[in-house]
């Protein structure tokens, strides 16, 4: 019954009972600003028709990669410290201690085991939701011991870095994970064992510097912004437009900085590929 007819008819609806759109039912592409159905974009693996890839979590890309979706996660147990008693608008140790509260996460990456297509791997996957997923102590000491356990037990390392860079609000000692995580590649590197590492949006500041741009390989997902300093603050230091598309996968693909770029629904497939091409 249309609402004109009900309004002749004196039919009122208390508005206890009037139906409202449950928060999260629907999906707003920033991109194509198309609504979607939230469950078609899960089904999707929350990418839009347009080919927009939106931010997913380092458990999200574990039940994609891995086999059904099964893993043991490492390291689990280490948390952040604040040695500098950091504060700004609130202490670090009550941000840090709000963030693990609201996302269910000890830190800003995971690590686990597992396999892909029957071929074990460890997998290092960074969360944004996580202070912006920066990188700190933590980060740095997490992807330190999953290459020590790919060296103990020959197994390739996958990272899938989603930052904004180092954390502040450790100064130096989150500085110091930039050259902690590039030597301990190195050590990879000279036991042969192959490292991949995925960029997704963003992938920006001492992370960018360090480990996500020293894999064998380097893929990113289409559209995602990787670089060091933000396109703003650039902008805004040397005075001039930048070029269409300035930090985008596609940029960088074109200027040589990464491999190559894959779909989100062709990440497993294209990751096992590599997987046996190195296993050759």
């Amino acid at each position: 019954m249309g609402w004109f007819t009900r309004k002749k008819e004196g039919i009122v609806t208390d508005p206890k009972e009037k139906k409202e759109v449950k928060s999260g039912l629907w999906y707003k592409c920033p991109k194509c600003k198309v609504n979607t159905p939230t469950t078609d974009l899960v089904n999707a693996l929350h990418v839009c028709e347009c080919g927009f890839h939106e931010r997913i979590t380092a458990k999200s890309y574990f039940n994609i990669l891995f086999d059904k979706g099964r893993c043991k996660e490492l390291d689990s147990n280490l948390v952040s410290t604040d040695k500098l008693n950091f504060t700004d608008t609130k202490s670090y140790l009550e941000r840090l201690k709000s963030t693990q509260k609201k996302t269910g996460l000890k830190d800003a990456i995971l690590v686990a085991t597992g396999k892909i297509d029957s071929m074990e791997v460890v997998i290092g996957a960074m969360d944004f939701r996580f202070i912006g997923g920066s990188m700190g102590s933590v980060v740095g000491e997490k992807i330190a011991r999953a290459i020590d356990y790919c060296i103990d037990y020959r197994l390739p390392l996958i990272l899938i870095s989603k930052s904004g860079g180092a954390r502040m609000m450790e100064a130096a000692f989150s500085l110091m994970q930039m050259a902690k995580t590039a030597a301990k590649l190195t050590q990879l590197s000279d036991a042969k064992i192959p490292y991949i590492s995925l960029l997704t949006d963003p992938t920006t500041g001492g992370v960018t510097a360090s480990f996500a741009m020293l894999g064998d390989i380097n893929i990113a997902e289409p559209g995602a912004l990787i670089g060091f300093a933000g396109p703003r603050v650039i902008k805004e230091t040397i005075g001039k437009d930048l070029p269409e598309g300035f930090q985008t996968a596609e940029f960088l693909l074109e200027h040589g900085f990464i491999d190559y770029i894959v779909h989100r629904k062709e990440l497993k497939d294209n990751i096992s590929k590599i997987l046996q091409m190195f296993a050759k």
